[in-house]
């Protein structure tokens, strides 16, 4: 019996060809069926946001609306730091569309994570606080909200504190183990410091990042690759923890992208493009081009961190345009991949392996990866770049 693989499904968020594989059917080892050409996928990246942004709210969100929950099944707990992320999620889209919807949930979780948080912003994670940081100021440049800056201004207090000589400069990585230094706690420090220097033109947050910036890169960034490390001291012995994660990689592109911003020092902008080529090069990081399966809980989040630095570098008018094009050719192929491969649907779940459908339950941090890598395909896409 003749098959017609032709026919298109209609899936939530666009046109989706019923393969994947258009270039191995156009292979004489795959003849095409009735000899009619496969129907290109259609990439609906805007309105696929759209509708992942709302399927995550109810599929997240806690019962009692202050938080989103660790996963959509049975797991309920708060946890501070992907609820930073997904204030940062809202503010992307608030961003692409204009919404006031997505203006409300951002001050309600906000409000949400103080509450959840012991009515306390603070916490005893200097990368966590830097997260929330970091979507406040966004919010707050977003919307012009003055509750945002006040929040980004609290934690920034907090987390100046952590700072300390202990291998020779550099953020502990918690208020119990401030002697662990580590890339999570520097990196997004120096894209928030540089970022609030730029808003309000303290000298002392610019001279911090610069002085960060140093230390983490003498430290923790490979001289030979560019790849980035992940911490040192863990057991308060001097040990570099050489670990490879795609998360390092994005939040040292961040921070030499924003001291290139406020500095016009060609250096920063220079490390932050080598440490990009590395990643996309590296088999660890990128086996066949893809971002690697991190798996769920913490490491679910890492590579939309990658993602979000890396698009934004790739925005850059002073990059190179054989250094953009590199980048803007990785990340489509991941998008795509992740578009056609990752999500089910009508679920709208987001798997840690972009290249497989994933299970019933998926967790906060693994469903935002996702979510960042389809909001930044629908920004690139709108500037044409897609």
């Amino acid at each position: 019996m003749k098959r017609n693989i032709t026919k298109v499904l209609i899936l939530s968020g666009g046109l989706l060809s019923s393969t994947m594989m258009t270039s191995c059917l156009k292979d004489k080892a795959f003849p095409l069926y009735d000899d009619k050409p496969v129907a290109p996928i259609s990439y609906s990246w805007a309105l696929t946001a759209d509708s992942i942004q709302d399927k995550t709210y109810t599929s997240y969100l806690s019962a009692n609306g202050k938080y989103f929950k660790e996963n959509n099944v049975d797991k309920t707990t708060f946890h501070y730091w992907p609820n930073a992320h997904m204030l940062d999620v809202l503010v992307d889209a608030y961003l692409r569309t204009k919404n006031d919807v997505y203006k409300q949930r951002m001050l309600s979780l906000l409000n949400g994570i103080k509450e959840s948080n012991g009515n306390k912003l603070p916490n005893d994670f200097y990368d966590d606080m830097e997260w929330l940081a970091l979507s406040s100021l966004r919010s707050f440049e977003a919307t012009n909200d003055n509750t945002y800056l006040d929040a980004a201004n609290v934690l920034w207090t907090d987390i100046k504190t952590g700072r300390n000589d202990i291998q020779g400069d550099g953020i502990g990585w918690n208020k119990s183990r401030t002697y662990f230094k580590n890339t999570p706690a520097n990196a997004p420090a120096i894209i928030f410091a540089a970022r609030l220097y730029r808003l309000q033109k303290n000298a002392a947050d610019l001279q911090i990042a610069k002085e960060l910036y140093t230390w983490l890169k003498g430290k923790l960034v490979d001289p030979s690759s560019g790849i980035v490390w992940d911490g040192v001291n863990y057991n308060n012995d001097g040990a570099i923890t050489t670990n490879k994660y795609t998360y390092n990689q994005g939040v040292f592109i961040g921070a030499g992208l924003e001291l290139y911003k406020v500095t016009n020092d060609v250096n920063y902008l220079n490390d932050a493009v080598r440490t990009a080529n590395a990643t996309m090069k590296d088999l660890d990081l990128s086996p066949g081009g893809i971002l690697r399966d991190e798996g769920q809980g913490d490491g679910g989040l890492f590579k939309g961190i990658l993602v979000r630095y890396m698009t934004l570098l790739a925005q850059e008018p002073a990059v190179s345009k054989t250094d953009k094009d590199a980048m803007i050719n990785y990340l489509k192929f991941n998008a795509t991949t992740l578009y056609s491969q990752g999500i089910s649907r009508p679920q709208l779940l987001i798997n840690s392996n972009w290249k497989s459908k994933p299970g019933a339950s998926v967790d906060l941090t693994t469903q935002l990866s996702g979510m960042m890598m389809i909001e930044a395909a629908a920004t690139l896409n709108k500037q044409g770049a897609f």
